[in-house]
């Protein structure tokens, strides 16, 4: 699979949608992308102030404090279709201090359980994925080896992550991208399944929020990991 991926385009099927990691580079994307799209978006965040997307008829602000609390997630899953989730440590330092999307997806799947919520897609990241045959020497021997070094804790919490979202009930998809950029979406992106895209280096944060959300209405990706590249 290497192709380019639209969000649903406008007259097409729309879902109501709760967006984890909201205030995030690609969280907003999200968000923006699935109101252009029609959808009703509930965007879960710590720190309203924090949400830069104008208000909409078709958008609620839910405030959860702590996303490991599975009574507090309940509310903002209630009647819901679908589930994105942007969230993601910061930096390394902080994986290594407090960390986020391990713990908040467990969480989170566990919620959608209960509320009835089977379709989620969740951002990961490209050095989780199984190295290619045709990946340079370079790519092999340093530029992952040194980033799984450098980034350790971060690429842990995202693995505990992975290993939450695939052991759940849900209808999953997980997308792994390589270096964001903060570029709004081309729609000029290339997909491969359960594996990184060849030679793919960097992608648009807007591109990522558009995989995440076409995601949820391909049922061929349910159950798989998806990596995406410019």
């Amino acid at each position: 699979m290497s192709e380019h991926s639209p969000t649903i385009p406008d007259g097409g099927p729309t879902m109501k949608i709760t967006v984890f990691g909201a205030t995030g580079g690609v969280g907003r994307e999200v968000v923006r992308q699935a109101l252009d799209a029609g959808h009703e978006v509930t965007a879960v965040v710590r720190d309203p102030a924090r949400l830069d997307v104008p208000a909409h008829d078709r958008l609620r602000v839910a405030v959860v404090a702590d996303l490991t609390d599975e009574e507090a997630l309940l509310p903002v899953l209630a009647g819901r279709q679908a589930v994105v989730s942007a969230l993601g440590p910061a930096n390394n330092k902080q994986a290594r201090l407090t960390p986020i999307a391990g713990p908040a997806l467990r969480a989170i799947v566990s919620a959608m359980d209960r509320a009835g919520v089977s379709r989620l897609s969740a951002v990961s990241a490209a050095p989780l994925a199984p190295e290619l045959p045709e990946d340079g020497v370079l790519t092999k021997v340093v530029v992952y080896p040194l980033l799984r070094r450098l980034l350790r804790d971060l690429y842990a919490d995202l693995a505990v992550m992975e290993a939450a979202i695939g052991a759940s009930r849900t209808e999953w998809t997980v997308v792994r991208p390589p270096r964001l950029l903060n570029r709004p979406r081309t729609g000029a992106y290339r997909r491969a399944l359960d594996a990184n895209v060849p030679g793919g280096k960097v992608i648009a944060r807007g591109d990522v929020a558009d995989a995440l959300l076409s995601a949820l209405s391909d049922p061929a990706v349910a159950g798989h990991a998806l990596g995406v590249a410019a």
